[in-house]
């Protein structure tokens, strides 16, 4: 077994051929061994060269809304009144943090998504 770290988009190329070709490898055999290896090489070299950003906070409502076909009015119970749901969703208000929690706890946002800054929006 030959393996090093995967500094180049060459090496990571080659890394992905090889996990590629050991998909069907048995577990605790030196080829499964290999390919654990290969793929923790590979999930680091991607985190650090092709990171995700997450949504800001009203994408990422929009988002589950068209998900699970939601208007705003379904959104009342987590944030407050129609008035209230449409200033959050146009970007007039920020979220509260209580908001927050009810919308991570009843749509499953990811939390880190609901308290990212929403940009410049609210900065004056």
């Amino acid at each position: 077994m030959d393996i090093k770290p995967i500094k180049t988009e060459a090496d990571y190329r080659t890394a992905l051929r090889t996990i590629e070709s050991l998909m069907m490898a048995e577990r605790d055999s030196p080829e499964g061994d290999q390919l654990d290896i290969l793929v923790t090489l590979v999930e680091t070299y991607e985190r650090r060269h092709f990171p995700l950003d997450l949504p800001d906070p009203v994408e990422a409502i929009r988002f589950q809304m068209e998900q699970k076909g939601l208007a705003p009015k379904d959104l009342e119970p987590m944030i407050g009144r129609s008035n209230r749901v449409y200033e959050i969703l146009n970007r007039k208000r920020p979220l509260t943090l209580k908001m927050i929690w009810r919308l991570h706890r009843d749509l499953g946002i990811p939390a880190e998504s609901l308290i990212r800054p929403p940009g410049d929006v609210f900065s004056a």
